[in-house]
């Protein structure tokens, strides 16, 4: 298939982000990242469970396969099974994330969702984030406020901040001090412009091109898990 859309591509990168999850509860936040999950449930991880959030787990074509009530979610997230994907209105170079509020905490200039789950994910089990628009108010040296626990406050052994899906670039932490290190590029962007719309320095070490998505996975997203194309307005072209 040609004429591959820059959402596609962002679509297989949080497909990736459950490689090798076997029977874990995804929890993607967002369309794109919703789509990625569906999407490895599809392909690469069949054993994937998929919750709609509130009682049930769901095939990929939303239909019921188990019951999974909200309160049964935290023995879920206390065990460690389970891959958030969350979005972030800032993220730092060490992987703290703020869902809180923009501003000084005393008086913040905006109220935001609030801390919701963010700590409890972040201790407890695997997280990653989604970010449809990179740009230096995103990707910022420090986060007004502390919502996801990132590397530099990290305490535990179940901490795991995996990966930050943008929709320009792929990144994690995979670095001595755990700082964001750029592990590919989107086709058509570069380093330079990856590292122009973020605030801080970026490790840039064998960065390579994020992986276009197979034909079959196109025709996956394409017929039958977005056929409408919502995808192209979280991520325009």
């Amino acid at each position: 298939m040609s004429d591959i859309t820059r959402a596609e591509v962002c679509v297989a990168a949080c497909a990736d982000l459950f490689l090798g999850a076997g029977e874990t509860l995804a929890s993607p936040m967002g369309l794109i990242p919703s789509l990625g999950a569906k999407l490895a449930r599809l392909t690469t991880e069949p054993d994937l469970l998929l919750s709609d959030g509130e009682a049930f787990l769901l095939t990929p074509e939303s239909t019921v396969e188990g019951w999974l009530p909200y309160r049964k979610v935290f023995d879920v997230v206390a065990h460690g099974r389970r891959h958030v994907v969350m979005g972030a209105n800032q993220v730092d170079r060490f992987g703290n994330q703020n869902i809180s509020a923009i501003g000084d905490h005393a008086r913040p200039t905006r109220q935001l969702l609030g801390f919701r789950g963010a700590p409890g994910n972040t201790v407890n089990h695997r997280t990653s984030y989604w970010v449809p628009r990179h740009s230096t108010r995103v990707l910022v040296e420090a986060v007004d406020v502390v919502s996801g626990v990132g590397y530099d406050r990290a305490a535990g052994p179940f901490h795991d901040v995996h990966r930050v899906v943008t929709n320009l670039a792929v990144l994690d932490f995979d670095t001595p001090d755990h700082s964001m290190r750029v592990v590919s590029v989107h086709p058509g962007v570069s380093v330079d412009e990856v590292q122009k719309q973020t605030s801080f320095p970026l490790v840039v070490q064998d960065v390579t091109e994020t992986r276009l998505p197979t034909d079959e996975e196109l025709e996956l997203i394409r017929t039958r898990l977005d056929p409408r194309s919502k995808r192209d307005r979280e991520v325009p072209q």
